[in-house]
């Protein structure tokens, strides 16, 4: 049974995990004026994804919501899964994002909280409704305000991002079996499988219609013998 972990602790480990890399990174604080809540106004993520588009080269809006999403996706599922992996899950519940025009998204937590877990099917029960239900649908349901994402494509980007997470920092079998745990459910359990180059995805993210773009290592359409990418 999963056991409430102290601010401290969960703090530590938070900073631990920041240091495998930018999408890893959960600050704390609320971070000042520049901050809202996540996913926050429809307006608000609209002017993002029009200045993500700009900075991709790219005019067409759908592109750029597709990989915003999966990006703040991967920024999500990743630094959670790495916690979980050490033991915590942090709470997420009243997630900030921090965003000017030009400037990268930061992710940060008020005073960190969370809770002890043993084993990945523990975590994956805690992540699953947190992460999927409390963040990712709404972010989805967000974006349908402005842009038309089906959804076989932004649950494959959401898969994506969760797998593509283990392709940073030295192999983890902890991050591994948590992330097993949470692609064996629905929506995500369709959205791709493991084959002998790694995890193939059955949607496109579009990052091929970015100018100078090309196909991703999860590409179902990449040859086997040409992707780059291994689930570790």
């Amino acid at each position: 049974m999963a056991l409430d972990a102290g601010s401290a602790e969960v703090g530590r480990v938070l900073r631990e995990v920041a240091r495998l890399g930018p999408y890893f990174e959960i600050g704390i604080g609320d971070g000042g004026p520049a901050c809202g809540p996540f996913p926050g106004e429809p307006a608000r993520l609209g002017a993002l994804t029009a200045d993500y588009a700009e900075r991709l080269g790219t005019g067409e809006r759908r592109v750029a919501a597709s990989l915003l999403f999966q990006g703040l996706a991967a920024r999500l599922w990743s630094p959670v899964v790495a916690a979980a992996a050490r033991g915590i899950v942090p709470e997420l519940a009243g997630l900030r994002w921090c965003w000017a025009p030009g400037e990268a998204i930061a992710l940060r937590v008020g005073a960190p909280s969370g809770w002890r877990v043993d084993e990945a099917a523990e975590a994956a029960a805690l992540i699953w409704p947190m992460v999927m239900d409390g963040l990712l649908k709404p972010l989805r349901d967000a974006m349908s305000t402005f842009v038309g994402l089906a959804d076989g494509l932004v649950w494959g980007n959401a898969a994506s991002a969760l797998v593509g997470g283990l392709n940073v920092g030295p192999p983890d079998t902890a991050r591994r079996a948590v992330v097993l745990e949470l692609l064996a459910r629905e929506p995500l359990t369709g959205a791709g499988e493991f084959g002998p180059g790694g995890y193939v995805r059955r949607s496109c993210c579009l990052y091929y219609r970015v100018p100078g773009g090309g196909m991703c290592g999860d590409c179902s359409l990449l040859k086997r013998d040409q992707s780059s990418r291994d689930v570790r």
